[in-house]
């Protein structure tokens, strides 16, 4: 893998990374060269027992832009400038113009409620100069390299004062409230560790406690022998939608082996997670032919990087599809909001014999 490091006119960080050496002379652009004025704050919600970040600055970001915006070029529509060089690199990572935490956040407004600094760091993560590819149609050894970057930014962001939690994600689709056409994921550093991956944790530590053992990694045992809901198994990684899925198509990619984040992982394992990676997206992408792109969540929880030991810890990928079929979505509804009960109405059985079945060539 090759980096190089840039600075945009407003002072933003910009990581080039590529397959191949990046040659010089390539130019950081931004949309202005004023510096971000953004600090974010945290309001304590006593309810629930968590933090709800406030970042009003937000609203005023850029929508999707026009079908015909080119992001490489600066001149196409003056109200969406781009962000990304021109040049020879395979992946770009930059720091958030529209941040909803920040590194630098201070005095927090006095509320009726608790409130903090909004202390954190949001990144953009192109993962292709083509606009018009996707995550899943890159070329193998690019989403290997992707897996590197992810890697490389987890231990980097994990390494800055009071992060204690990385997370990767990307939301794909106009339905999930993607803002860019062009293919890109985010990564959140948090200073501490959010209530979604908290609760997996804690379930995750007193399991350990108890057994001596992961207790993804033997829900993984669990699944790969009773084989009805494994999509696909290649090497050291392995896909499935697990029997408690919350969604008709949530698949879970996770190594065999407790490996606790992304940068722990092996050589081969990365190489491994590549495929079965690209493997599910293609799948996604052929589920339902009508539908030009086909929207989800994905989100990657692993250990925390609070300096600790996280034997617990395994890092998996979890992906949100909204759609039942092809013209019917899972909306979450009443029970599921406001009691936090999902119900399901299909069977994980019958959707991962149904993604099992679609046929995909890379």
């Amino acid at each position: 893998m090759h980096r190089k490091t840039l600075t945009k006119p407003d002072g933003r960080a910009l990581h080039l990374y590529s397959r191949n050496p990046i040659p010089d002379g390539i130019v950081a652009p931004s949309p202005s060269d004023q510096p971000i004025d953004a600090n974010p704050h945290l309001r304590w919600h006593p309810l629930r027992g968590e933090w709800i970040t406030f970042a009003a600055h937000r609203n005023d970001r850029t929508f999707l832009p026009p079908p015909e915006y080119n992001p490489l070029a600066p001149t196409t529509n003056p109200e969406f400038p781009t962000e990304i060089p021109q040049g020879d690199y395979d992946v770009a990572v930059f720091d958030n113009r529209f941040p909803s935490l920040a590194l630098d956040a201070h005095d927090p407004p006095s509320s009726i409620v608790p409130t903090s600094a909004g202390t954190g760091k949001c990144e953009v993560v192109v993962f292709t100069k083509d606009a018009q590819a996707s995550l899943g149609s890159l070329p193998l050894d690019h989403i290997k390299l992707i897996v590197d970057v992810w890697a490389e930014r987890y231990t980097e962001l994990g390494n800055l004062e009071h992060i204690k939690y990385v997370m990767p994600f990307e939301n794909r689709g106009v339905e999930m409230g993607v803002t860019l056409y062009h293919p890109h994921g985010q990564l959140y550093a948090y200073d501490h560790v959010p209530p979604v991956p908290a609760r997996e944790l804690e379930h995750q530590q007193a399991y350990f406690e108890t057994h001596g053992t992961g207790l993804l990694e033997d829900h993984i045992q669990k699944e790969r022998s009773e084989g009805s809901r494994i999509i696909v198994e290649h090497g050291a990684v392995v896909a499935f939608i697990p029997a408690f899925a919350r969604y008709p198509f949530e698949v879970w990619i996770a190594p065999i082996r407790a490996a606790a984040s992304i940068a722990d992982l092996t050589e081969q394992e990365r190489i491994d997670f590549a495929l079965v990676l690209k493997t599910v997206l293609l799948k996604f992408d052929n589920l339902f032919k009508k539908r030009p792109v086909f929207p989800y969540l994905m989100v990657m929880h692993q250990a925390p990087t609070d300096g600790k030991s996280h034997p617990e810890a395994h890092l998996h990928l979890e992906f949100y599809p909204p759609y039942r079929t092809e013209d019917k979505l899972k909306y979450l509804a009443g029970t599921e909001l406001g009691a936090g009960l999902v119900a399901m109405d299909t069977l994980p059985e019958t959707k991962a014999a149904e993604l099992r079945a679609v046929e995909v060539q890379f």
